[in-house]
């Protein structure tokens, strides 16, 4: 039987990421994630692409905000009002966001080197999964365009087996990290079921130079990208990895649930 081995979220797009035994679903995807992003002076949204060392950056949530962590320097940064507001980019979208003040964007841009904003994702924001994919209004936090990722223990193992010194599945940020299946078994599922909440698998996960980099560190590794390259390439030339995953409504789940295939492909 395939079970949830791991769940995880990333409360600041790019930080670090979190464990959780539990997660609760809302129309963002799991509550807490992605709901904090860093953008340049025009708003762009910044990530590890461009930042490696983001990677080096805690997000912790609490109650009235969020707490920032880098190398011995810390900073708690309370939720801004509604009415805060910016317009920020992200990929092709453009949204609404509350500005977390000039305090959190001086101590970002001390700690990078360059000029950094602090933004989030409020309840009123309304940010719509690509309708192509989607096709009942689902909506997305900052996460690159779907709700959640999901990936296998396995998929690492055969990735591993290929590497000299092998990774850990966070250079690959899923939420969803599922146990007892073969190796991309998941390429194959269309919607499965874990705990009382359905799933459509969208579309696989195309991969861009994050997992080269060292989640701890920052640090790059461009072995780990060639080594998947050479057995997950498309026809497109894009390299996959993982499943990308929507939903008609929330609910709970965790780790242990089982993950029942309903659809096969």
């Amino acid at each position: 039987m395939y079970r949830i081995q791991s769940l995880h979220i990333y409360p600041l797009k790019s930080g670090r990421g979190l464990a959780r035994d539990h997660m609760s679903l809302d129309r963002f995807g799991p509550r807490g994630d992605r709901r904090w992003m860093l953008t340049d002076g025009q708003g762009r949204f910044i990530s590890q692409r461009d930042e490696p060392s983001i990677a080096r950056l805690s997000a912790v949530p609490h109650d009235s905000g969020i707490k920032l962590s880098i190398d011995g320097h810390s900073l708690a940064v309370p939720a801004p009002a509604p009415g805060h507001t910016a317009r920020v980019s992200i990929w092709s979208d453009e949204v609404t966001a509350c500005d977390a003040g000039d305090e959190a964007a001086q101590w970002l841009s001390e700690q990078f080197g360059r000029s950094l904003r602090l933004v989030y994702m409020g309840e009123e924001c309304q940010r719509r999964v690509d309708t192509e994919y989607a096709h009942r209004g689902e909506t997305v936090s900052f996460a690159d365009g779907f709700p959640l990722l999901l990936v296998s223990a396995a998929s690492l193992e055969t990735l591993n087996s290929r590497l000299t010194q092998p990774v850990t599945l966070d250079r690959f940020r899923p939420n969803l990290v599922v146990a007892g299946c073969e190796a991309h078994a998941e390429d194959e599922w269309r919607r499965i079921r874990i705990g009382s909440v359905e799933f459509d698998l969208a579309k696989p996960c195309s991969r861009c130079a994050v997992p080269s980099l060292d989640q701890m560190t920052g640090e790059k590794h461009p072995e780990i990208l060639r080594a998947l390259a050479s057995y997950r390439r498309g026809a497109d030339r894009q390299v996959y990895f993982g499943q990308n995953l929507v939903y008609a409504s929330g609910g709970e789940i965790a780790v242990g649930d089982a993950v029942e295939v309903l659809e096969a492909r």
